[in-house]
């Protein structure tokens, strides 16, 4: 199975919406192999945004994911990058659509409620930026064979 990383912002935990948003993962059929909650530094956030160091917005970026506690989370499932930034929608939550995480939740462009991985080398680095191998789980859920057909679970 496929897993992405995605990170609950601030304005997310600070608003009390962690619940619904992992609600709609796990609803949807995804599994969570890791969670916590964290601070995040200026260093870790550096080393994440690093290629948007030099925009104009850069700083407020950081000042911003550094506000509050944030929750980070690794998500399984087939395909999950994609399905999951789809979930998202724009990173402009004023763009998002309706039924996406950022058009129900959201009304900014840094204020947007989650991250998640763009592509699949991504979700592998930011996964082992925020995770060690021990807090990653794997197991099998006892409803999985209603989530996908066994040639898929194979």
């Amino acid at each position: 199975m496929e897993r992405t990383l995605i990170i609950l912002k601030p304005d997310c935990v600070q608003r009390g919406l962690c619940g619904a948003v992992l609600e709609r993962f796990e609803r949807r059929g995804f599994q969570i192999a890791a969670m916590k909650m964290m601070r995040l530094s200026r260093r870790l956030l550096e080393e994440h945004y690093a290629h948007l160091k030099g925009k104009p917005f850069f700083e407020s970026l950081v000042e911003f994911m550094s506000s509050s506690p944030v929750v980070v989370a690794i998500i399984e499932g087939k395909d999950a990058v994609e399905i999951v930034r789809k979930m998202c929608g724009a990173t402009n939550a004023r763009n998002a659509e309706n039924g996406t995480i950022r058009g129900d939740f959201a009304l900014s462009t840094q204020c947007n409620i989650i991250h998640a991985s763009d592509s699949k080398e991504t979700a592998k680095k930011e996964i082992e930026r925020f995770f060690k191998e021990d807090e990653i789980f794997s197991y099998e859920r006892l409803l999985g064979k209603f989530t996908y057909s066994k040639d898929e679970r194979e």
